[in-house]
């Protein structure tokens, strides 16, 4: 079997900061993939990188996402949302950065998919750069309860990381023999099984979707077994794992502008600390 190298993305709203800066090195150096995924916050992000875009990568991470309008009580009086992701890609990225996914659907040579939960089907499906727009982009990143679904002709979509928050499985059936896995939490985190009653609250909220609020009392275990399968693959030597080597006062939906670019500083030097190894992954 030929090497095939895949890069793959973690969410973790805020906490992508560090998912930024570890790109920017990428950028930097010019390593290039022949595949890449990306589930929430790292579906924009993997978007800046694909586009080689430094400035996105930024700012988004480390201004924009901790911006008053984005997160809050200001786009919770607007959009009725905690997290404005309506004002966030109509007003930021699409008005104030220019982003768009149109820029790097027929340019990019990288097989790059996205992560998105379909509602109607009550699983998380992987959607193809070519079939990308901004709309979808959106959706891959709208998190349940603190975000509203996401239309996309007539079907309704919200966050992939629902079940699949680190799209190693994906890259894997995709036949991709060595991975780059960059995630937003520290090597020994272990996800905690969600409470009850924020269960019960995705059962009455999505109850047109009875597979939801199952996977969400399974989420823990789906993402012991998507480590699990990444430390197998690294022991075998097939998986290079980022993630932060130092603790910054950041969470998925809180931290200031100063801690946000301590973590996207973090993320480029423990690439840069891992400049051989990562030369060694993608040769």
């Amino acid at each position: 079997m030929s090497k095939k190298t895949a890069l793959v993305l973690e969410g973790g709203g805020m906490r992508g900061a560090y998912t930024a800066g570890c790109l920017s090195w990428l950028i930097d150096e010019n390593i290039e993939f022949n595949a890449a995924y990306g589930i929430s916050t790292g579906a924009v992000h993997l978007t800046s990188f694909l586009m080689k875009n430094k400035d996105f990568l930024y700012d988004m991470s480390t201004d924009v996402i901790a911006d008053k309008t984005v997160v809050g009580l200001n786009p919770f009086f607007r959009e009725g949302t905690i997290v404005g992701y309506d004002y966030l890609f109509e007003h930021h990225l699409k008005q104030g950065f220019g982003f768009d996914i149109a820029d790097i659907k027929d340019k990019t040579k990288c097989k790059a998919k996205y992560g998105a939960y379909d509602l109607e089907k009550g699983e998380t499906v992987y959607v193809p750069i070519k079939d990308m727009d901004m709309d979808m982009l959106k959706a891959c990143c709208t998190l349940p309860i603190i975000g509203k679904v996401v239309k996309i002709d007539g079907r309704e979509y919200l966050d992939g990381g629902i079940t699949k928050m680190i799209p190693i499985e994906e890259a894997v059936d995709d036949g991709c023999t060595d991975c780059l896995i960059i995630t937003t939490k520290p090597y020994d985190y272990v996800r905690k099984p969600a409470k009850e009653s924020v269960i019960k609250l995705m059962a009455r909220i999505y109850k047109n979707c009875p597979n939801i609020s199952r996977d969400y009392r399974e989420r823990h275990l789906n993402y012991e077994k998507q480590i699990n399968l990444i430390k197998d693959m690294e022991k075998e030597g097939h998986v290079l794992y980022r993630y932060p080597t130092q603790t910054v006062n950041v969470s998925r939906l809180r931290g200031d502008k100063a801690d946000l670019r301590k973590l996207y500083e973090l993320g480029r030097s423990d690439m840069e600390a891992s400049r051989e190894a990562i030369y060694k992954l993608v040769k």
